[in-house]
């Protein structure tokens, strides 16, 4: 409880204040916030919610049965390749689709000039264009699961059912389907937990939702009640999205097994179809982007990379490696703490603690400002009689940052290191004791070896995670202190995309490392 409690609270604390402005609401902030701001948000929220849902549903599930299930002409390719989306940020993404598909871009010139004419073209930057985008960029997500799920619990299901006579479609959607529902449905509360906290793609497309309210509120409005109570009706969302989802899965029993029997062969036109479908969206979702992303820069190269860009380099690496060997020490004493302490109390903390990863980081960012800002006072208080005269003693500092990355980013490095100390058995522990090893002694020679891939793989996500990670870096980092994420940002602002893309093609390549992480360690052949 000592060790595990000072933890949870990096979470519970930012959670706590948000929710907290309800104790104390303000009218005339609420009937600002019903007459100009809810209505457009929540539309928009509900829009996002159920075409981003649809979207991830399609491209996951299908992908997943085909490169899982089926045999066809390049699928062990399209098997690791379909997982390179996950490397591209949804910001980075948007920018792109922006600059190629808007009406003075690259394609729609192109089409001008061979057809001749204005034409008609579906408009990007539109709320088809949000969901899209956003289908593409998190659709990995239930391909993942799902793929692993349809890999994993044995093509002789399929046969039995075919057996008794139920055709192979039917069996898809009443054998296959219901079997993977709880990885299916894990996968895409992960999409839409990651579209509810999306900040970077909806500020590309100008499309209101409560992350740029948040922000809008705070940054243009200069109005932190406002913000914090906006933030505090998403925490409502996500929480909802939470027990829907455990609702959804219910109480039933589902068993994996290891795969059995031949892949489904495709022949003729469905071959060449399955072939079709995983390079379009391939293409669409990934080698398209870094294609546009390299001539961009290829443009911008000579002019735009000066001094500034160690610079931004240097605070992106030393963020994302200040916090991801935070998260890692955090991660470790609450692994050991539950492997140790086994009451109820210690597991509940241990939830709580990972229950950040849930939590925009717009939210995050004001539950952290508020009681830093109170905290801050205090401390200008007590400073003024010795002769400090600055403004802000903790106020736009790293330290500052690092919580609220910290909390944020937490389960990403928890779950490979619980995972790696659950494989530790006791009777190695009890043996090592034997030898007359001590506490400390048995974490040092026997726990940390065998846990030092687990925690390699807890620092390399996390580290990632951060340098891609924008809203938390923008609100709460000092003016001037810019990383790639808020160059890109920045860039995005102007509608200068171009200039964009050497910061995101940064991101991207360092996005790629736990990618192929995830294709060594991914779903069985």
């Amino acid at each position: 409880m000592a060790l595990t409690l000072p933890i949870a609270l990096l979470t519970l604390v930012p959670l706590l204040v948000v929710l907290a402005s309800f104790l104390s609401p303000q009218p005339a902030v609420w009937t600002h916030l019903a007459h100009y701001v809810l209505p457009d948000v929540l539309r928009n929220t509900a829009l996002l919610i159920g075409g981003v849902g649809c979207g991830v549903l399609l491209l996951g599930v299908s992908l997943a049965w085909l490169t899982a299930m089926c045999e066809f002409p390049g699928r062990r390719f399209f098997a690791w390749a379909l997982m390179l989306p996950l490397a591209m940020p949804a910001y980075v993404l948007a920018f792109v689709m922006v600059g190629l598909l808007d009406f003075t871009g690259p394609v729609q010139t192109w089409l001008r000039a061979a057809f001749g004419g204005s034409g008609w073209f579906p408009p990007i930057r539109s709320s088809g264009g949000v969901v899209l985008v956003l289908s593409l960029a998190f659709y990995p997500y239930v391909y993942l699961l799902a793929r692993n799920a349809f890999a994993t619990q044995g093509r002789r299901a399929l046969e039995a059912a075919q057996m008794l006579g139920v055709s192979r479609r039917k069996a898809f959607w009443r054998v296959a389907i219901p079997m993977a529902r709880p990885w299916i449905v894990g996968g895409l509360t992960l999409a839409l937990m990651e579209t509810l906290a999306d900040f970077g793609a909806v500020s590309v497309f100008n499309f209101d939702t409560f992350t740029t309210a948040i922000y809008k509120a705070w940054f243009a409005l200069f109005n932190l009640p406002a913000a914090s109570q906006l933030a505090s009706l998403l925490v409502l969302f996500v929480l909802a999205l939470a027990v829907i989802e455990q609702r959804v899965r219910g109480e039933r029993l589902y068993h994996a097994r290891a795969g059995g029997g031949e892949r489904i062969a495709l022949r003729g036109s469905a071959r060449w179809g399955a072939v079709a479908w995983c390079t379009l969206v391939l293409l669409v979702a990934f080698v398209i982007p870094m294609i546009q992303l390299g001539h961009w820069v290829a443009q911008v190269w000579a002019d735009d990379f000066d001094a500034r860009y160690p610079a931004f380099i240097g605070r992106s690496v030393l963020l994302a490696a200040l916090a991801a060997l935070l998260v890692m020490a955090l991660a470790l004493a609450l692994a050991y703490a539950r492997r140790r302490y086994r009451d109820a109390g210690t597991r509940w903390l241990v939830r709580l603690a990972t229950l950040g990863y849930a939590v925009p980081g717009t939210v995050l960012a004001v539950g952290v400002f508020i009681p830093i800002a109170w905290l801050d006072n205090l401390l200008l208080a007590a400073l003024q009689p010795l002769g400090f005269d600055g403004f802000q003693v903790l106020k736009g500092t790293v330290a500052v940052m690092l919580l609220a990355l910290a909390a944020r980013f937490l389960a990403v490095g928890f779950q490979p290191v619980d995972s790696a100390m659950q494989r530790i058995t006791r009777n190695q522990e009890e043996a090592a004791r034997s030898l007359g090893l001590r506490s400390r002694q048995v974490v040092a020679r026997l726990h940390l070896p065998l846990l030092r891939g687990g925690l390699l793989t807890a620092l390399l996500m996390v580290f990632v995670d951060v340098m891609k990670e924008m809203p938390i870096t923008l609100m709460t980092r000092a003016f001037g202190w810019d990383t790639l994420a808020v160059r890109v940002f920045e860039m995005t602002s102007e509608g200068m995309w171009d200039r964009a893309a050497l910061p995101a093609l940064f991101i991207v390549l360092a996005g790629l490392l736990p990618v192929m992480l995830l294709t060594r360690h991914g779903a069985p052949e």
